[in-house]
């Protein structure tokens, strides 16, 4: 049975340093064990007002020289903040008397790994132990669900670096002592997951079929890499009954001896119950988060306890909704996991931008409550900056959409907010629409502020639907003109409505002559027996093509089509994750 696990406190610096240095961070000035239980990751932001965690690692992206850092360090002083990430190199000797004098440990982040993945494994490894409260169970020895913790013990056991993977080759785990590996292993830590060129390596070698067929582990050659040297690997693969869970990779120079053969077998059996803990434990985690968000939009008496256990409470925000342009006949199955998917991306891309942030995948949409720093309208425009980049980064695969919804004060304004986050989500579904302009479609983003009217305009396209209205006055008899004349006076209208009369720019948005548009407008007067002078009647006619799907310049009007059909995002209580 494994017993062997850091000494250090779970949550503390030095057992982060203990899992992620030197493959991702050097300690440069400082004392970790000095340090009390961290709080969590902050990222530095020297454009916004910043809120850190108690005793935070703060990642200081783009903090450069030791003025700069200095600076920063006397001002995380008056946050609480644990310890300073940089990026090398770093004068050491002009900073010794700031460290002294702040108590701040000062970190340095390895060259060619990315502030991303250090904040993606500083989450992983300080949220360890979070599900389950006190008197957490432990699993031979090492506390339930820590696999980095699992990962130092068997590395321990078999004498070589360790990593613990998923069926996708991506590390969700490693030990210590990276460095006594070789280039492959290093590639894989700093990416997070086994490079490409790799695993085509094992895949062409048929290593995984091996692997996976196989209840012992399975000895791999070192592979041909042109110039670099790679170690041979011992790899056994993760079992949960007849589910494969991973596998765990140690790096050899020296082959395993019978004993550890036997060790690595039953150390695998142990990882699959770490996994399963886990994996249970997350799921457990995603649905009360789901809850306690569905409870905060709901805006009733339970939702400040509800933002007060998320760690929302006493400050404005705002509501974030990401759902999917409405798909087609394609895999459904497909299409929740590309939601899933999209959910925990922007999870992660919020809680880098700001920690408190909490997103939950509702229904067909994933909610996000979005702290701000007031009610201004500078807080629209920023959460709508972040929700770009975060559909830039994630790409167009999916057919993300973003609708940001109004800035909640207090928490009784949070439904408001959500409902227009839906409301705004819903403009850009449905595409270029009653009164969007040209190129609206191409939007993948937008605040209920920029397309308040576009919103009304559905809304009351909604009501004429549950009305059953039909076109009338005017329309109605142009439009049974056109039927049997083939003619095109509604598309007439329309032209000369959006040009505001001018006959030149009219004409030519339908290629006919001048002359010829002029004709037709009068036979639109005529056979409509609408007057054109009238302010009223010109804005009564805009808005009834507007409303009953006259506005695609078809000439056909759809008043029975359903508003949104064909794959509006809906929303409604956790599902689970």
């Amino acid at each position: 049975m494994i017993r062997h696990m850091s000494s250090h406190p779970a949550r503390g610096l030095s057992r982060v340093l203990d899992d992620l240095g030197p493959s991702l961070l050097d300690l440069l000035l400082g004392d970790p064990a000095a340090a009390a239980e961290l709080g969590g990751v902050g990222i530095h932001d020297p454009h916004d007002e910043q809120h850190y965690p108690e005793r935070a690692v703060v990642l200081g992206v783009g903090v450069h020289g030791a003025e700069e850092i200095a600076r920063l360090m006397r001002a995380l002083t008056g946050a609480g903040a644990a310890a300073l990430v940089v990026r090398g190199p770093v004068d050491t000797a002009a900073l010794e008397a700031v460290a002294d004098e702040t108590g701040i440990a000062l970190l340095a982040l390895t060259r060619g790994a990315s502030w991303a993945q250090l904040a993606a494994m500083l989450r992983t490894l300080l949220s360890e132990g979070d599900v389950g409260g006190a008197g957490e169970q432990t699993l031979g020895g090492v506390p339930s669900g820590d696999l980095f913790a699992l990962a130092n013990a068997i590395a321990t056991l078999l004498d070589a670096p360790i990593t613990i993977e998923d069926r996708s080759s991506r590390i969700l785990a490693f030990s210590g002592r990276q460095d006594e590996a070789d280039p492959p292993r290093v590639a894989s830590i700093l990416a997070r997951r086994v490079p490409e060129r790799y695993r085509r390596i094992h895949e062409e070698h048929g290593v995984f079929k091996k692997l996976y067929r196989s209840d012992q582990p399975v000895h791999i050659p070192p592979p041909t890499l042109g110039d670099e040297v790679a170690l041979p690997r011992a790899a056994i693969a993760v079992r949960a009954g007849d589910e494969i869970l991973g596998s765990v990779w140690a790096a050899l120079r020296e082959p395993l001896t019978k004993e550890r053969e036997e060790a690595f077998k039953e150390a695998a059996k142990l990882v699959a119950l770490h996994m399963l803990r886990f994996r249970a434990g997350a799921d457990a985690e995603n649905r009360l988060r789901a809850d306690l968000v569905a409870t905060a939009l709901e805006g009733g008496s339970g939702a400040v306890g509800a933002l007060g256990r998320l760690g929302l409470a006493d400050e404005p925000l705002l509501v974030m909704a990401l759902g999917l342009k409405p798909p087609g006949d394609g895999d459904h199955a497909q299409v929740t996991a590309e939601r899933q998917r999209l959910a925990g991306a922007l999870a992660v891309h919020l809680t880098a931008v700001q920690p408190r942030s909490a997103v939950a995948l509702l229904g067909d949409v994933a909610y996000a409550l979005f702290p701000v720093p007031d009610d201004s309208a500078s807080a629209g425009e920023r959460a709508v900056q972040v929700a770009a980049d975060f559909l830039q980064r994630t790409g167009d695969r999916g057919g993300a959409l973003v609708g940001i919804g109004s800035v909640a004060p207090e928490p009784a304004a949070l439904a408001r907010s959500r409902t227009n986050a839906d409301r705004a989500l819903r403009v850009l579904s449905c595409g270029p629409g009653p009164g969007q302009g040209p190129g609206s479609g191409t939007r993948r983003v937008a605040a209920i502020s920029d397309v308040h009217i576009d919103a009304l305009l559905l809304e009351m396209r909604d009501l004429a639907v549950a009305n059953r209205d039909e076109l009338s006055g005017p329309l109605a008899r142009l439009t049974a003109y056109d039927r049997r004349h083939n003619a095109h006076l509604v598309e007439t209208l329309r032209a000369w409505l959006d040009a505001f009369g001018d006959v030149i720019g009219a004409s030519a948005s339908v290629f006919v002559h001048p002359n010829t548009f002029r004709y037709r407008i009068r036979r639109v007067a005529e056979v409509g027996q609408i007057d054109l002078q009238d302010p009223s009647a010109r804005f009564a006619a805009m808005l009834q093509l507007r409303l009953m799907g006259l506005y695609d310049g078809g000439g056909e009007p759809r008043p029975g089509g359903k508003p949104g059909s064909g794959g509006e995002p809906k929303s409604g209580r956790p599902t689970d994750q």
